[in-house]
């Protein structure tokens, strides 16, 4: 199956995104209308689980977008009951980019105290090893996603109740994960004992909600009441919410990438505004590289709030030189060679008289393997720009993340192959610079830089300092970095 936006392959992708609601009369509507929102996780399937005291549990798995699956009355009313989670998914373990319908989150599986469904935001890093492990012991596996693992060691457990079982399932679970569950009457949410990925806890009437990002509280009227800790587990019902820390406390470290890109401007993420801080990514950038120029342009649409930020800093107008076709998707043609060769020109557009005879800096969330950045500068040259400068909010992309991000292998990280200026003469522009890593940590709140925040986030696709030690990739003969 094709990515939802066949030419723009040179992004990192983010993993998936969960949300669930409890207490509410139709919890499936609103758990689509929360996976809506969160569609910018993962747009190659979704799927929703809810319970009704009559009639059981009710599940739905599809393929595509939540707006051509979940929207329908017929949907909804198939999947009645006042509690219900959802999922949406980009593959990043598993049959990576070919997803199948039995790898479509939620799992449900039936245990001697009742069923329960479990939805998955991150990456479990020693899931092959619990794989074979479980299968030794006669284990069915029925797909190919590392969530699988946690259904299986939740059946093996001895716990008393559903959250016992997950605690003790979770308890022997390397690498990242924010999960929703649910049992016939809770909803449960847990983050790994570092809190790589982001889980919030929401309010509506008297129901409660967990969702990746607060965004999709905003979108069904919920209040967001904080986020869930690194390490804690909430239990919640019609009656409240309960808290739990199953795990050996340890030193957070959220994926500073969020911050940078993966989730929605307008969400609120470690009590920061998502657009303030890259706003603030775009300010500090432009005091590290300066250069002369005419005008700031975004490079569309993730690009936007740092273009903005280096423009207020440095004094140079920003200005809409590409425009973004807002509606091109999955079904618009049918992905021939000729049509993959006009690459982004489907997508973006230069608005060629504001551009022609300028000097243009060119404001881009990250590079990854630069082929899009090449035919992106392209463009601006054919349109008559005089100069191209890249300026890139992020530093650069050398090594690949294990914790739920689907990153190309190291090799083909341009960064981990290309100094700066190599980078730069690769893709045939007048200047190209990053932030730095001290710079970013700066924009997010850390005023003394990383040292001095030692380390407070995951930065591993910048650093190479891996906060848990991808045991599976290891094993397939990753190579991580020297200790300096």
């Amino acid at each position: 199956m094709p990515p939802a936006h066949p030419f723009d392959d040179d992004k990192l992708r983010e993993e998936c995104g969960v949300f669930g609601v409890v207490g509410v009369g139709t919890a499936s509507s609103l758990v689509a209308l929360g996976l809506h929102a969160l569609q910018h996780r993962g747009q190659e399937a979704g799927g929703i689980v809810t319970h009704d005291p009559d009639t059981g549990f009710h599940q739905a798995r599809r393929m595509g977008l939540v707006r051509d699956n979940f929207t329908s009355t017929e949907m909804i009313d198939s999947l009645p009951g006042p509690i219900g989670i959802g999922h949406v998914r980009y593959s990043t373990a598993g049959s990576k980019g070919q997803t199948a319908i039995r790898d479509v989150q939620p799992f449900f599986g039936e245990f001697s105290m009742g069923g329960a469904a479990v939805a998955h935001n991150g990456n479990i890093t020693n899931a092959l090893e619990l794989r074979r492990e479980l299968i030794e012991r006669g284990s069915i596996f029925q797909s190919s996603s590392d969530t699988e693992c946690i259904i299986h060691l939740m059946a093996r457990s001895m716990g008393r109740t559903i959250p016992d079982r997950m605690e003790d399932a979770l308890r022997k679970v390397e690498g990242a994960f924010s999960i929703v569950a649910m049992t016939r009457q809770k909803l449960i949410g847990c983050r790994d004992p570092l809190g790589v990925r982001p889980l919030v806890l929401g309010q509506i009437g008297d129901g409660w909600v967990l969702a990746s990002e607060s965004c999709a509280l905003d979108i069904i009227g919920a209040e967001l009441v904080r986020e869930v800790e690194p390490g804690e587990m909430v239990v919640c019902t019609e009656e409240g919410v309960e808290s739990h820390f199953p795990f050996r406390r340890a030193k957070p470290r959220f994926c500073i990438f969020e911050h940078v890109y993966f989730s929605r401007p307008d969400s609120s993420v470690g009590g920061r505004s998502v657009y303030e801080t890259r706003e603030a990514i775009g300010r500090e950038l432009a005091k590290e590289s300066p250069v002369e120029a005419d005008l700031v342009c975004p490079v569309p649409d993730s690009g936007t709030p740092a273009a903005i930020g280096y423009s207020l800093a440095s004094g140079i107008p920003y200005a809409m030189g590409i425009i973004r076709n807002q509606y091109m998707g999955r079904t618009f043609i049918e992905p021939t060679e000729q049509i993959r060769n006009m690459g982004v020109r489907l997508k973006l557009n230069v608005n060629r008289a504001l551009i022609r005879g300028k000097r243009v800096i060119l404001v881009d969330d990250s590079v990854v393997r630069g082929t899009t950045s090449q035919k992106i500068k392209d463009m601006i040259l054919d349109a008559g720009a005089a100069e191209v400068h890249f300026r890139i909010a992020s530093p650069p992309t050398a090594w690949p993340c294990f914790y739920g991000v689907d990153t190309p292998q190291r090799e083909k990280l341009l960064a981990a192959t290309m100094s700066e200026d190599e980078m730069r003469e690769h893709l045939g522009v007048d200047s190209l610079k990053f932030i730095s890593l001290d710079g970013l940590y700066r924009a997010v709140g850390e005023a003394g830089g990383r040292n001095a925040a030692q380390p407070q986030y995951c930065d591993a696709c910048f650093s190479g300092d891996y906060p848990v030690r991808p045991a599976d990739m290891i094993e397939q003969g990753f190579v991580m970095k020297a200790a300096e």
